[in-house]
Formats: C-alpha cells, structure tokens, sequence
C-alpha cells in the first residue's frame, strides 16, 4: 500500500465531513421551507391556539432557526438524532429498524445488476453485430424505458398471485426464516435492480468494445493466450474501472428507487419511512433518514476510489506514484 494512502484516507474524510455538514445545512432549511405550519399539523386542524402554542415550546418551534440547527447539531454529534413528532420513538432507533430492510434490497439489487449487467455486456460487445448483440441491446431498452412501479405491478400479478411463487408484500428477517425472506425480496430486487443492470449492460458494453480494439489485446492474442484468457483477465478486467464508476454514481438510484419499491411491496424500509415522515411533516425523522442515506452514498465513493487501485495496479490514489 502507498504511503500515501493514509493521507489520501484523511483527506477524504474531512470532505465527507464537510459534505455531510452542507446537507445537514440543506436538509434542516428545506423541510422548514416546506408550505404550512408544523405546529398546526401536529396539534390537528381544530386544536386549540393553546394547544398550539404549546408544541411550539415543546419542539423548539418559537427558537430562531440558527439556534435550532445548532441545538440539533449538538445533540446528533452524541448520537441523539431527535424524537419522532409521528411515532414518539427516538430517530435512531426507527432508522436502524428500517435500514437493515434497505441495505438488504440494496444489496439484491446491486448483486442483480453486476451479474446480469456485466455478462450481457461482454456478451454484446464479443458478439457485436450479430442477434446476441440486438437481443441485449433490446433487453437493455426495456430494463431503462419500464417504469418501476408498472413492472411492480407486473411481477405481483405474474409471480404472486397467478402462480403464486413470491410474495405480493411485507418482510420476514433473514435470520427468522432465509427461504421466506428471499420469497420476499426477490420480486422487489428484480424491480429496483433491472434499470441498474440496463445502465450497467452499457457502459460495460461500451467499455469492452473500448479494450478489445486495444494494442494490448492484439498483443495478447499473438501470445497465444486463449480466447477466454483474452476477454477474461485483459479485457474485462480493464473494463471493470468504468463498471465501478457507474455503480458507485448509480447509488443514488438505488436510494430514490428503493422508496418506490418499498411502497409497492409494502416493505418496512427507508422508503415507508421517508414517505410517512414528510406527509407528517416530522422533521426529525426526515432530516435522520437524509443523513444516513447522504453518509452511505459518501462511503460507497470512498469504497469506490479504493476499488480502483485494486482492479487496475497502474492507478494510485492520492497523487503516488
């Protein structure tokens, strides 16, 4: 590892803090901005102005709003992320219920994505011009034009109720039940992960067209290497350093797509808990969500970075040579 690595880790770090820092900035103004009084929706339309008045002091409502965000900076640095006005339960302990069920569709989604993505890939770009190509490219379409919520609807009515194979909706915890925790899943992993596998089918296409026309493959043929020697360990694996950086900028996707696909499949998520939080104005709960969602996304790039020096040695970070 270079020695400049730890610097390189350091640095990165503090711009995660700093960012981390704006969207807390962004998120605590926005959901304030929202239209409507917050007292008023907590209290309900015919409470009393006493009532009223009483929520404010409660919550901080009549406080400036610099001394509000500096109030809530100081009690999330100890881990205090506030109490929900919706549920009355503390924001970390809401958010750390729902984001195992995240995480999880995350993850069956991504894994979905690289293996359908990156295979069709290869397959297009070794088999450029002939019916394997059109039929990926073609797949690869209707991966990116089929809206989620359509092939949601699609996939419950098939899988679900005519043959009733997966589950139509909840969530039952990998460690209470695996075989009915895939029963539950799979549907909305498919759903979240197919527009990803499209994205990724590109690039990876575009890329391995890239490396095939390269000097080194010619070179490598005339070695005599075989032909899945070729594609599989120089060309592919030269390939994968755009792959990883559109996976790592597709994460976004995966977020704002999973609050769809929670709500289709009714499962228990990020998702159910962004969209109950905001209709209810609970600003504790959505400003949580946002820290947690923005902290995952900065960790992934960071993993992302390092991934590169991995795949490809002749990449150093942090300026070493």
């Amino acid at each position: 590892m270079s020695r400049r690595m730890p610097r390189y880790l350091l640095r990165r770090a503090g711009e995660s803090l700093i960012t981390l820092f704006l969207v807390s900035i962004v998120v605590f103004a926005g959901v304030r901005a929202l239209p409507g009084d917050t007292a008023t929706a907590l209290a309900g339309e015919e409470a009393t102005p006493e009532a009223i008045a009483g929520i404010r002091r409660a919550y901080g409502l009549d406080d400036n709003i610099v001394v509000q965000y500096l109030r809530y900076v100081r009690h999330a640095l100890t881990g205090d992320l506030g109490t929900s006005s919706r549920t009355g339960l503390p924001v970390l302990d809401s958010v750390l219920d729902a984001l195992p069920v995240t995480l999880e569709l995350s993850a069956l989604a991504l894994l979905l994505a690289v293996l359908v993505g990156v295979s069709a890939g290869v397959v297009a770009a070794v088999r450029r011009g002939r019916p394997e190509e059109w039929l990926v490219n073609a797949l690869a379409l209707l991966g990116l034009s089929i809206p989620a919520f359509w092939l949601g609807i699609v996939l419950i009515l098939t899988f679900a109720i005519a043959v009733p194979v997966f589950s139509a909706s909840g969530f039952v915890p990998f460690g209470v039940d695996p075989v009915e925790n895939l029963r539950h899943m799979v549907l909305p992993a498919i759903v979240l992960g197919s527009g990803l596998a499209a994205v990724v089918m590109r690039q990876t296409r575009a890329a391995m067209l890239g490396s095939l026309s390269a000097d080194y493959i010619r070179t490598a043929r005339a070695k005599g290497l075989t032909r899945r020697q070729v594609i599989g360990s120089h060309a592919l694996r030269n390939s994968l350093v755009t792959v990883v950086t559109v996976l790592g900028l597709q994460l976004g996707h995966l977020i704002s797509g999973a609050v769809v696909t929670e709500q289709i499949f009714v499962l228990p998520g990020f998702g159910k808990l962004t969209i109950d939080a905001v209709f209810s104005r609970d600003y504790a709960m959505v400003q949580g969500v946002v820290l947690f969602t923005s902290a995952a996304y900065i960790l992934v790039n960071l993993l992302v970075d390092l991934a590169y020096s991995l795949i490809d040695p002749r990449i150093r970070l942090g300026g070493a040579r």
